[in-house]
C-alpha cells in the first residue's frame, strides 16, 4: 500500500518526503485554506517535494468549469492529479479529462455504485472517504474492501485511495482490505513508526551497552 499525506503544510510534507515513505500527497480547499495561502501558492510549493502525484481539488460543480479549471491546474506541474467531487457533472468532466490524458482522483465517494461509475469514467484514482462513513454507522473499511473486491472482478485499472483515515486502526485495516493508497493526516503518520515495545527495547540495548563498556 502506498502512502499520500492528506495535508497542504508544505513543512509537514518536507519532513516526511525526506524519510522517503511518501509517495503523493491529497490536497483540498479546507486543508489549503488552513494554510493561509491560495490554492495557486500552495499547490507549486506541494509539487516540487513529492515525485508521486499531488491531487489539486476544482472548486467548479459544473462540467465545463472543472475542465476549465483542470486545464490551468496540469499547468503547473507534470505530477498533478484533478481531484473532482463524485456528482454527475464530475463524472462527465472525469470522461472529458481522460481522454485528454489528465489523471483524475475522483473525491467524495461514499458507496459501491459511486466507485464503480467513477472507474468507468475513467477516473486514476478514485477515494472512498472511509471516516466520515463510520460517523454516520456505516463500516467504511468494509466499503474499501469491497471496492477491492469488485474493481479486481471487473479488471478495473483505476486505484482505491482510502481516505478520511482517523486513526492507526484505520490504517491497518485498510492495508488488510487491499486498499492500492491510503491518505494519511499528519497526526497519524507521526505515530506509524512508534510501538512501546520499540522503546523499551531500545532502552535496555542501549543500558546493556553502557554496562558492557563500564
Amino acid at each position: 500500500m502506498k502512502i499520500f499525506m492528506d495535508t497542504a503544510d508544505v513543512t509537514e510534507i518536507a519532513e516526511f518526503a525526506n524519510l522517503g515513505i511518501v509517495y503523493g500527497v491529497t490536497t483540498n480547499p479546507s486543508l489549503i485554506a488552513k494554510t493561509g495561502k491560495s490554492q495557486a501558492e500552495v499547490i507549486p510549493e506541494i509539487s516540487k517535494l513529492v515525485e508521486g502525484p499531488v491531487s489539486a481539488e476544482v472548486i467548479a460543480i459544473d462540467c465545463d468549469n472543472m475542465v476549465k479549471e483542470a486545464r490551468e491546474l496540469v499547468k503547473i506541474s507534470s505530477n498533478i492529479v484533478i481531484k473532482i467531487p463524485c456528482i454527475p457533472e464530475g463524472l462527465k468532466a472525469v470522461k472529458i479529462l481522460t481522454t485528454e490524458g489528465i489523471q483524475t482522483n475522483v473525491t467524495l465517494v461514499f458507496s459501491l455504485s459511486q466507485a464503480l461509475l467513477a472507474a468507468r469514467a475513467g477516473a486514476t484514482y478514485v477515494s472512498p472517504f472511509i471516516g466520515r462513513l463510520d460517523d454516520i454507522g456505516v463500516d467504511g473499511v468494509k466499503l474499501v474492501a469491497d471496492m477491492v473486491k469488485v474493481f479486481k472482478t471487473y479488471g478495473l485499472s483505476t486505484e482505491i485511495i482510502a481516505a478520511s483515515v482517523r486513526n492507526m486502526a484505520h490504517v491497518d485495516a485498510v492495508m488488510l482490505a487491499g486498499a492500492h493508497i491510503a491518505t494519511i493526516p499528519t497526526n497519524v503518520l507521526k505515530e506509524m513508526p512508534n510501538h512501546q515495545l520499540t522503546d523499551a527495547g531500545l532502552k535496555k540495548y542501549l543500558e546493556d551497552y553502557q554496562n558492557s563498556i563500564k
